[in-house]
């Protein structure tokens, strides 16, 4: 039996060339993902392998790799990163991430907007 369990990386911080107005795409911006990653590791929590858990290191290189490739929209650079996850790490069920653009140019007196998703595995497979 697989028990609740999660991965969590919380304020990873890109700049990154996301946005729908040209300039975005040619002057970065600061962007921070959280993440919260449903996965089946319970056989971790008694053996000590890194095989048996999803890897910190394997999961920042998604990130890493997908914020690296501009977007027009965070909603799509959120849909690659989910696509990675479901298709490179078996073990994760579910997916929470949040991701927000710091300072927006759109002329409002605010910190940062964004866009959060949570998908689990199946519910992702329906919108393919």
């Amino acid at each position: 039996m697989e028990y609740p369990m999660y991965i969590v990386l919380n304020q990873v911080k890109f700049h990154a060339y996301h946005g729908v107005g040209e300039q975005e795409r040619v002057v970065w911006n600061e962007f921070t993902i959280d993440l919260k990653l449903q996965a089946g590791f319970s056989r971790a929590l008694l053996t000590d392998r890194v095989e048996d858990t999803v890897s910190y290191a394997g999961i920042y290189q998604v990130l890493k790799e997908e914020m690296a490739t501009p977007s027009r929209l965070l909603e799509h650079v959120c849909g690659r990163i989910l696509r990675r996850f479901f298709t490179e790490f078996p073990a994760v069920s579910r997916i929470t991430i949040r991701l927000t653009k710091r300072n927006p140019p759109m002329g409002a007196d605010l910190y940062s907007a964004g866009v959060e998703i949570t998908l689990s595995r199946e519910e992702w497979s329906q919108l393919n």
